[in-house]
């Protein structure tokens, strides 16, 4: 446990660590619980990386679309990693324990790569416009340097959003008493609220973070689909139209496995905080959780290139 010597006549006060929690209510199972973590931990690592390979190793994939999906799976691993080593820290082994300095740290990282995440599925929503509206001039206006400059810009966006949080957060003083988190993860909402101070600014910060990235993105995603909309039904053939909406389907489905559960977790943590605490930390866990297992099942079942570069770099594995 944390020590608890007397704080007295301090007027400033940051704790030395913070007291991680699983599951609210659910401690007593958490040994059964690992089981289902550690099995989505293993697929969502194991699925986006060999789409990173399927990618890399096979010539036909090297084009646009892939590239922003395997900036997809990386940030999905980046997520991933961002959670697990605490998550299953508190499930398997009872280790709640984490540092002040390292709770920040995993809170910049874990934000980030969903802010990087939204980016990349507004560049992937660009890449279908561009291939549907205009295909004679896909390859020249999606080049190599192009999508490069788009992951930098992705990245830095990331970085420059979430730089500030730490700091923010370091200039507050914490409550000695409130030391015990809602997650087996740090969660800005979740930390900020263990402070006993005024915490406008973070909380107006965090809402100008998540409007500037994920809301600004879903709504750009919505216009460029109104306007992959307008195109496909400006098409002659009616299988035309399906084969260009097809094309769609499984950047639609990751579209809605991310916003939806963002949506969700926004609006809990601002106006249902009468909600039972287990609530909250569902919710959390299906926000970070959930896509990067889904991603890369719904790529592989609904692309047929993704599928047969994984089955093969699956047969070559075997093989050697």
């Amino acid at each position: 446990m944390i020590p608890s010597p007397s704080f007295n006549n301090i007027s400033f006060f940051q704790p030395p660590a913070f007291l991680m929690i699983g599951i609210p209510g659910l401690e007593a199972v958490h040994g059964w619980i690992s089981i289902p973590f550690s099995s989505m931990y293993t697929v969502a690592l194991a699925g986006n990386c060999l789409i990173l390979l399927a990618v890399r190793r096979t010539p036909s994939l090297h084009q646009p679309m892939y590239y922003f999906l395997s900036m997809l799976a990386l940030t999905d691993v980046g997520l991933t990693l961002s959670t697990m080593p605490t998550t299953l820290a508190v499930l398997w082994f009872d280790h709640r324990l984490i540092g002040f300095n390292a709770c920040l740290a995993q809170m910049f990282f874990l934000h980030s790569f969903s802010v990087v995440e939204s980016s990349v599925l507004l560049a992937m929503s660009f890449d279908r416009f561009v291939a549907i509206s205009n295909p004679l001039r896909y390859a020249s206006v999606l080049t190599d340097s192009v999508i490069i400059r788009i992951g930098v810009v992705i990245v830095a966006r990331a970085t420059l959003s979430l730089l500030p949080v730490p700091f923010l957060l370091k200039r507050l003083n914490f409550c000695p008493n409130k030391t015990l988190l809602s997650h087996s993860f740090c969660f800005h909402p979740d930390v900020m609220r263990r402070a006993c101070a005024d915490i406008t600014i973070n909380i107006l910060y965090g809402l100008y973070v998540v409007v500037s990235t994920a809301g600004v993105d879903s709504l750009l995603i919505v216009l460029s689909y109104t306007f992959i909309l307008c195109t496909v039904l400006g098409l002659a053939s009616p299988r035309e139209r399906i084969r260009a909406l097809n094309t769609c389907v499984s950047h639609i489905l990751a579209v809605l496995v991310f916003f939806i559960p963002v949506i969700g977790v926004s609006m809990i943590h601002r106006f249902g905080r009468h909600l039972p605490p287990i609530v909250h930390a569902l919710v959390a866990y299906v926000y970070l959780v959930v896509p990067p297992v889904l991603n890369p099942i719904i790529y592989s079942v609904k692309s047929r290139p993704i599928r047969e570069a994984i089955l093969w770099v699956l047969r070559r594995k075997c093989q050697s």
